[in-house]
C-alpha cells in the first residue's frame, strides 16, 4: 500500500509542478437502463479518485446549455448549485436506435465532480421532448460515508506521458489521450501515434490559437493482444479499455462499453476530456459529448477522424452530414436542435448564428444539393460493396480520396461557398435540418477545418475550462 500512495504521490507531483493541489476529485458510477420508452438509473459505487480536480475552480457551473442530459451536484441544505455540467451517453444514443424498440440494455456511466465537504445530492437532468431539461433521477452524496471508495489502488496504466504541457490543470483543458490494443512493445508506437494526431488537432483552428490553453497527457496501457476488438470479421481481443468496432451494429463506429475499467485507467492523469487511440488501421472512431472521442490511429483518415470526432466529445458538435448509414432512427418531429452547429430553421429571424451571416445571404442558402445527393448516394453503395466483400483497405482510401476531391471541386465552387448561412441537410436528415456553411469537417473529410460557427462553439468550452 505504501508503493501505491507513493507513486500515487509522485504523479500528482509531476501533473501539478508548483501548484497548490485543489479538492479531490469525486466520482459517481451508476447504471443506465431502459429501452425506447421508458428509462432508470441505480447507484454502481461512489469513488474519490487519486487526483486532484483538474478542473476550472473559476467557472463551476456550465451555461453553455449543451447535451442531452445536464448534472448538477447541490447542497442538501442550502439548495445551492455547487457544480453542474452537461453531457451525453452511450445511453442517450442508443435509446434512439431500432435495437431499443426490442430490448432492455443496461450501460455503465459516470460523473466526476469537485469532491464536496458535506453532503449534497447529484442530480441528472434530461432534455424533453422540446429540448427542455428535466429533473430524471437524483442521488444522495455523503462525503463522509462508509462505503465512499478511497485510498485505493491505482490501476497499471504505464507511465504518464507529457505530450504537451502548457501549465497547472486547473487552468487549463487537459486533454488524456489513451492507447487500447497497444501491447507493451508497442508503447513507443503509442507515443508516435499520439504526437503524430496532436500536430494534427493544433494544425487545426481554433486549437491551433489556443493550444496554450491545453494540457495534453498520454497513458497506454499494456494489452496482451494487439489490436482490438471487429465482430463484423469475427475478431474478439481483450484489451484494457475494452474498444471495438461495429458499436451499434454500425461497421465504423468505435467504442468502448466498458466504463468501469476506463475510467479507473484513466483516473492515473488529470483529465477533463478523453481521446482513445486503438492501435489498428481499419476506418473507424466515434464521440460523444463529455465522454469521450475514439480514432484508429493507423487509418489513413485517421487525422481527419480524430478531429472531426473530437468535435463531438468536447464541444457537443453534432454531424452535419447525413447521407451516410446510421444506427439512429430520424426524429418524429422537427424541434429546435439544442447543438450549437445545426438548426431547424423555425424562425429564421432568431437563427442562433444570424450575428455571423452577412445581410445579403438568403435563407434557406441555396447551394448545389442535388448534385451532391447524387454523387455521395454512389459512393456509399460502393462502399458497402467493398466492406461486405472484404476488400483490402486501400480500396476503401481510394474510394475516400476520390469522394474528397470531387466535393471539395463541388462545394468549394458553389455561390455562397465562403459565406455563413442555413444549408439544407444535416443532422442525418436530408430535409428539415441546415448547417452554417456549405462545407465544414463536421460535413465532409475537407482538409479546411470547422466552419465559423464551430470554431466559436469550440472557444465557449475551451473558455469554460480555462478561463
Amino acid at each position: 500500500m505504501k508503493r501505491l500512495l507513493l507513486a500515487a504521490t509522485l504523479v500528482l507531483a509531476a501533473v501539478r509542478p508548483g501548484a497548490a493541489a485543489g479538492p479531490a476529485t469525486m466520482r459517481v458510477d451508476y447504471y443506465h437502463t431502459g429501452n425506447a420508452t421508458e428509462e432508470r438509473f441505480s447507484l454502481d459505487r461512489t469513488v474519490v479518485e487519486p487526483l486532484p480536480w483538474p478542473g476550472n475552480p473559476a467557472r463551476p457551473l456550465d451555461e453553455t446549455n449543451r447535451g442531452k442530459y445536464l448534472f448538477e451536484v447541490v447542497d442538501s441544505v442550502t439548495g445551492k448549485i455547487l457544480f453542474s455540467r452537461g453531457f451525453s451517453s452511450i445511453y442517450g444514443e442508443w435509446e434512439t436506435t431500432a435495437e431499443a424498440k426490442d430490448m432492455n440494455r443496461t450501460f455503465s456511466e459516470s460523473l466526476r465532480f469537485p469532491l464536496v465537504d458535506k453532503p449534497a445530492r447529484l442530480v441528472i437532468k434530461k432534455r424533453d421532448a422540446r429540448n427542455v431539461f428535466r429533473d430524471a433521477w437524483s442521488v444522495a452524496i455523503d462525503p463522509a460515508g462508509k462505503f465512499v471508495e478511497r485510498g485505493g489502488s491505482v490501476v497499471p496504466a504505464g507511465g504518464l506521458i507529457k505530450l504537451h504541457e502548457s501549465g497547472d490543470p486547473a487552468t487549463k483543458l487537459d486533454l488524456l489521450i489513451l492507447g487500447d490494443g497497444y501491447t507493451s512493445a508497442e508503447r513507443g508506437k503509442f507515443e508516435r501515434d499520439a504526437r503524430r494526431l496532436v500536430r494534427a488537432l493544433f494544425a487545426t483552428s481554433p486549437f491551433k490559437e489556443r493550444q496554450r490553453d491545453i494540457n495534453i497527457w498520454g497513458l497506454s496501457p499494456a494489452s496482451a493482444q494487439s489490436g482490438i476488438s471487429r465482430p463484423s470479421q469475427h475478431i474478439f481481443k481483450r484489451t484494457p479499455l475494452g474498444t471495438s468496432y461495429d458499436a451499434f451494429d454500425s461497421e465504423r463506429y468505435v467504442l468502448t462499453f466498458e466504463n468501469r475499467a476506463f475510467r479507473d485507467i484513466a483516473s492515473n492523469a488529470p483529465y477533463d476530456v478523453v481521446e482513445i487511440l486503438v492501435n489498428g488501421a481499419t476506418y473507424g472512431g466515434g464521440g460523444i459529448f463529455g465522454l469521450y472521442s475514439t480514432v484508429a490511429a493507423d487509418s489513413a483518415w485517421a487525422p481527419y477522424i480524430f478531429v472531426h470526432e473530437f468535435g463531438h466529445h468536447l464541444a457537443a458538435l453534432a454531424d452535419e452530414y447525413y447521407t451516410s448509414d446510421v444506427a439512429y432512427l430520424p426524429a418524429a418531429d422537427r424541434v429546435e436542435p439544442w447543438e450549437p452547429n445545426v438548426t431547424a430553421l423555425l424562425d429564421p429571424a432568431a437563427l442562433k448564428w444570424r450575428d455571423l451571416m452577412a445581410a445579403t445571404t438568403p435563407l434557406p442558402t441555396p447551394w448545389p444539393k442535388e448534385a451532391f445527393e447524387q454523387y455521395s448516394g454512389e459512393i456509399q453503395r460502393r462502399r458497402r460493396e467493398i466492406r461486405a466483400a472484404n476488400r483490402p483497405e486501400s480500396e476503401m482510401d481510394a474510394l475516400f480520396r476520390g469522394e474528397l476531391e470531387h466535393e471539395k471541386m463541388l462545394l468549394g465552387t458553389s455561390p455562397y461557398a465562403a459565406q455563413v448561412g442555413a444549408f439544407e441537410g444535416a443532422n442525418y436528415e436530408a430535409r428539415g435540418f441546415f448547417r452554417p456553411q456549405v462545407d465544414c469537417i463536421m460535413f465532409t473529410r475537407n482538409t479546411d477545418g470547422f466552419c465559423a460557427v464551430c470554431r466559436r462553439a469550440i472557444d465557449a468550452i475551451l473558455d469554460l475550462y480555462s478561463r
